[in-house]
């Protein structure tokens, strides 16, 4: 029969993982057709013919055969390897050993949304869904106006790292010297410049690439990121002409004035009853109220010198060694404070960055002043391109060469495959006697080996 039909027979081979052959001898078995033959369009098979079906055959529960033993097919041979596997990548994500840097963002292209453009567009067609039906938007503090109760001991723990980020900040720069290039934005700490030639600036051609560096300050290593303080949030939004009614404060500052610090030199308006909006109309804010004069006196100037980095004091008196690697300690200890705590306060409070330059503002929506120079700001008429904010925006990591030697030769663009980098500030606290945070080891590379000049030739 199975030659009439031109049905190839073939033996079962002997480590096959789905089909074993009948542990009883006086029982008749045939061999099962190939997997190209077993198709149900095909009138001529029968699977009554053979004993073990074709469902049986691909089977992974035990099955009885008749006059045989219940059987069970045996286990791949590389799925305990494929185990260890993955036991592996859990263990490097727990530790790994080399992390590169965030990729440089092209200037001209806007910047990826933090969101998926998606999940945004079904909010928005959901809200316009509500708006429609006449159904007010649901809203939950802060985005309804009223503050979070939870997160004010959080604003005021991140002001006050933030006052001991800078004033150690500034002591520490009469310890570590930091470099900066007059010809574009790289930032160098320690005793020398690099001779890594990478610099893009103005007349970088006539200088074979090589930087120009001048003497740095507290903001080449902590970036001031400042934004316009909002008497109300939720009120009118700041025109271009009215621009320079508006005081400009760190954004940090902002962020815990808005989460609930209290400024009587910078007053916020407190709501009792919340906001509505019907989709992305507000019908309802509670009216309009005169933004009271700041009150300004000698104690107040003082403060808010202790906020900006450009009132940063640094001729301060010389520490000695233990000192300073205390005051390294504790000034690196409050930048991971203040980032992991804006990132607490971001989660809930609006953060608007600009798609295409570094303006920042804090507030549900954007300002409408013209002062975006960036990419194709002609067609946007100088206005922003807001969008949702993330961390590094606001406290911008900007990375320098990690120096594990600050006393030894400078170095050299033959060898900058072999050294990390790290943060500015983290670079700074480092050199000043702090230890290294587990966080930042993988991307300062510290276990690779760096070769001499000949020998970086002979490597692959």
């Amino acid at each position: 029969m199975a030659v009439m039909l031109g049905i190839a027979i073939v033996p079962p081979p002997s480590k096959c993982l789905f089909v074993h052959p009948p542990l009883s001898s006086n029982s008749d078995w045939t061999p099962p057709a190939t997997p190209f033959l077993l198709r149900p369009s095909n009138p001529s098979f029968s699977s009554s013919s053979f004993p073990i079906s074709v469902a049986r055959r691909f089977d992974a529960s035990p099955k009885t055969v008749s006059g045989s033993r219940t059987w069970q097919p045996r286990p791949h041979p590389d799925a305990n390897r494929e185990l260890y596997h993955l036991s592996d990548k859990k263990m490097y994500k727990r530790h790994k050993q080399n992390v590169d840097l965030p990729s440089i963002l092209p200037k001209n292209k806007k910047k990826p949304y933090p969101i998926p453009i998606q999940k945004m567009q079904r909010a928005a067609r959901r809200d316009k869904r509500l708006a429609e039906m006449g159904i007010e938007k649901p809203l939950e503090p802060p985005k309804n106006g009223l503050l979070v109760p939870e997160l004010i001991p959080v604003a005021y723990e991140v002001l006050d790292h933030w006052k001991v980020l800078i004033k150690g900040l500034s002591q520490l720069l009469n310890v570590v010297t930091v470099y900066g290039c007059s010809k574009c934005p790289e930032v160098h700490v320690g005793p020398v410049g690099h001779q890594i030639q990478d610099c893009h600036g103005t007349g970088s051609e006539q200088r074979r690439s090589y930087h120009s560096w001048v003497k740095g300050s507290i903001n080449d290593v902590l970036i001031p990121i400042e934004s316009y303080h909002l008497f109300d949030p939720f009120g009118r939004r700041i025109k271009h002409e009215t621009r320079f009614d508006y005081d400009r404060i760190p954004a940090v500052v902002e962020l815990c004035i808005q989460a609930g610090v209290d400024f009587p030199e910078y007053p916020s308006r407190r709501r009792t009853s919340p906001i509505r909006m019907l989709g992305k109309k507000v019908i309802d804010r509670g009216g309009y109220v005169e933004e009271p004069k700041p009150h300004l006196s000698e104690n107040c100037m003082s403060l808010l010198a202790e906020l900006d980095t450009y009132g940063a004091q640094f001729e301060q008196p010389p520490l000695s060694a233990s000192d300073t690697r205390r005051l390294a300690e504790r000034t690196l200890k409050a930048y991971s404070s203040v980032r992991r705590g804006v990132r607490q306060l971001m989660k809930k409070y609006s953060v608007k960055a600009c798609g295409y330059c570094s303006e920042v503002h804090v507030g549900p929506w954007g300002h409408n002043a013209k002062l975006c120079g960036a990419f194709k700001h002609q067609w946007r008429d100088g206005k922003h391109g807001w969008q949702d904010a993330i961390l590094d925006e606001v406290i911008p990591q900007n990375y320098v060469w990690h120096l594990r030697d600050p006393h030894g030769p400078p170095l050299q663009t033959a060898l900058r495959r072999y050294h990390g980098k790290a943060p500015a500030v983290v670079e700074v606290c480092v050199q000043a006697g702090a230890e290294i945070p587990e966080s930042y080891k993988p991307m300062m590379r510290l276990d690779i080996i760096i070769p001499d000049t000949e020998e970086a030739r002979l490597v692959a």
